[in-house]
Order: C-alpha cells, then sequence, then structure tokens
C-alpha cells in the first residue's frame, strides 16, 4: 500500500511539474522567439510610425516594439503630456529577460512624433481617440493589449479604459491619482508644508507673478521639490534617459494641459475627476503609488479598492519616477501583475 501511494504521490509531482512547464513555455517566448522581428520589408528595428487622423488633419506618432509574445504586449503611455518615452527606457533592463513584449509609444507632439502648431489639438477627448488608433495599428486585442499610464499617462489610460476596455487584457496606472482636484489640494496641503517657509514663499511670489520662465522658479523648485517628490535620487546621478526626457519636452503643450510645473496643477487638466468612475474598470487592474510620489499615496492605495479586482503596489523608497528610485519594488510587482495575469 505505501509503495502504491509512493508512486500516486510521484506520478502527481511529475504531472504538476509538466502542467508548470507548459505554463512557463507557452507564456515566456524562448530567446529567439523573442526577439524574432515580425517586420517586413526593410527592418527598423521595432520601429512604426503611424498615421492617425485628427480633427485638423493627418499626423504621425511614434511606436518602437521590444520583444515578440504574443499573449503580453505592454503600450507604454508616457507622461507630461509631451515628456517623450525616453524615461521608460529603464524597462529594458527588466522586461525582456521575463518575456514581456513592451512597445515605447511617442504621443502627438512629444519626441520623435510630429509637433503640430494648432493647440486644439492638445485635448484628452483626441488623446483617447490617437490611443484607439495606435492600438488598431498595432494589431493589439483583447487577448494580449496591457497597458501602462504613467503620470499624465495614467490619466490617459483611466480615459481610455472607460471608452475602450472591451479591447483590454490589463491596466496599470502608475504615480496617477483619479482626481487632479484632490492632486492639487495634496500638493498644497501637504507637500508645500514640506519646503522651507522662506523658499516656498519665494516659489508663490514667482507664480503670483506668472514669472515661470525665470531661471530662479526651476533653481528652487528642482532641489526643493523634484528631487524630494519626482526623482529621489542625487541630483548629479540623475539617469541620462530620464534627463534626456525631461530636456525634450515640448513645453507649450505641457503648460496648456499640466501648468508651469509639477507642484500641482492649472491646465486644461486642472478639473478632471474620474474617481467616482473606477468602478467602470472591469479589467484587471495594478494601481502603483510611492511613497514620496507628488501623488498621494494613500488615495492611489483608494483608486485600487474601487476597481473591482483592483491591486495596489506601493514603492516605499520612491517618488513620482518610482521606475527609477524605488527599481526593485515597481518592476517587482509589474512583472508579477503581468505574468500573473496571463
Amino acid at each position: 500500500m505505501q509503495t502504491l501511494q509512493s508512486i500516486l504521490i510521484f506520478c502527481c509531482i511529475i504531472l504538476i511539474s509538466a502542467c508548470q512547464q507548459s505554463k512557463t513555455e507557452s507564456t515566456a517566448p524562448d530567446y529567439k522567439t523573442y526577439l524574432s522581428s515580425t517586420e517586413t520589408g526593410v527592418k527598423t528595428g521595432g520601429v512604426k510610425m503611424i498615421s492617425i487622423e485628427t480633427p485638423k488633419g493627418k499626423f504621425k506618432v511614434w511606436t518602437k516594439r521590444v520583444g515578440n509574445n504574443p499573449k503580453v504586449k505592454l503600450l507604454l503611455l508616457h507622461g507630461g503630456p509631451a515628456v517623450p518615452h525616453e524615461y521608460f527606457e529603464c524597462f529594458d533592463s527588466y522586461l525582456p529577460q521575463e518575456g514581456i513584449e513592451y512597445i515605447y509609444y511617442d504621443q502627438l507632439g512629444a519626441g520623435n512624433a510630429d509637433h503640430p502648431q494648432d493647440t486644439s489639438l492638445w485635448d484628452l477627448a483626441r488623446s483617447v481617440e490617437e490611443v484607439e488608433q495606435v492600438r488598431q495599428a498595432l494589431g493589439l486585442n483583447k487577448d494580449n493589449f496591457y497597458l501602462l499610464g504613467h503620470s499624465w499617462g495614467g490619466i490617459l489610460a483611466m480615459e481610455y479604459s472607460m471608452k475602450y476596455q472591451q479591447h483590454l487584457k490589463g491596466l496599470i496606472i502608475s504615480n496617477m491619482m483619479a482626481d487632479c482636484v484632490a492632486y492639487d489640494q495634496y500638493a498644497a496641503d501637504v507637500l508645500a508644508k514640506q519646503i522651507d517657509p522662506k523658499v516656498l514663499a519665494e516659489i508663490q511670489a514667482i507664480e503670483a507673478k506668472g514669472d515661470f520662465a525665470s531661471p530662479r522658479y526651476m533653481e528652487l523648485l528642482t532641489p526643493h521639490f523634484y528631487n524630494q517628490h519626482i526623482c529621489r535620487l542625487p541630483l548629479a546621478e540623475w539617469p541620462e534617459p530620464m534627463t534626456r526626457a525631461l530636456g525634450r519636452v515640448n513645453s507649450e503643450q505641457y503648460v496648456i494641459m499640466q501648468g508651469p510645473s509639477e507642484f500641482g496643477i492649472s491646465g486644461k487638466l486642472e478639473k478632471w475627476d474620474r474617481s467616482k468612475d473606477l468602478g467602470k474598470i472591469k479589467v484587471p487592474t495594478l494601481v502603483i503609488g510611492a511613497t514620496h510620489d507628488t501623488m498621494d499615496p494613500k488615495y492611489m492605495e483608494w483608486m485600487s479598492q474601487q476597481i473591482p479586482g483592483g491591486k495596489f503596489l506601493l514603492c516605499p523608497k520612491g517618488g513620482h519616477m518610482c521606475m527609477w528610485d524605488d527599481q526593485e519594488t515597481y518592476f517587482a510587482g509589474l512583472i508579477s501583475f503581468l505574468k500573473k495575469s496571463y
């Protein structure tokens, strides 16, 4: 009897191991498959310029595919608005070895995309339609399409999910609150009080005058706010991909939508609020926040609780760019979410 039980247990172990191996093989492509190109004609290294229709005519946006996994294709929505994709380049150090396909994307007006001069194009609803056109052009669908939106990209991802979630397999809202009024209030009631009163008074005096082009404005904000709440790495060690992205911001688009800085919000998005609609998101969702973020981490945890099946990831060492200053937490959580949901 004992021998028979031992044999049965052994067989069960072999069966479970085989199932796990089969699942791994089906979800994580091997090295050659992951690096294989699906391009025809002249190879561009995964770069694809996508033509989009707008109320002001046709323009092109820039995308670049990294990897090849038919079950998980992660489209990255950068922040700003108008901070190009480069600050996502740290994803190259984490996702390929996990077999996760991801797609860089410069939205209209940012980075390598077209830069039209008509400012009426800087509009949230139009941006949602742009994302949908990009999805169609890339052939993403409910069986493989994951959307990660960081900061402004988080707003865009939430709005997209409200209208087009039937095409989504999963959603990641990274470092963004669902209510810009609450975001502004958090900046005023919590973050501003962490700044030296004399420094804060000078910042507020500059803002009262509307003298945002003054070099002194960023001289004050960079050490006292950006280095505390955007990226907490020593300023001299800020990563080159991040500084490169910040140096290529389309400032006109950024100011129209966000306002003159990350210290609160005063642009077209100032009154945006989807807090009461979070329950409408039915796809698996991960909300990522950071302890030292410009966004309220407790609010972002609350957001995850409003979304059926929502999960929350806190990066305890991080600021708004926690993919840089708390990488271990950020990528472990992101990768775990992606693998569990597919």
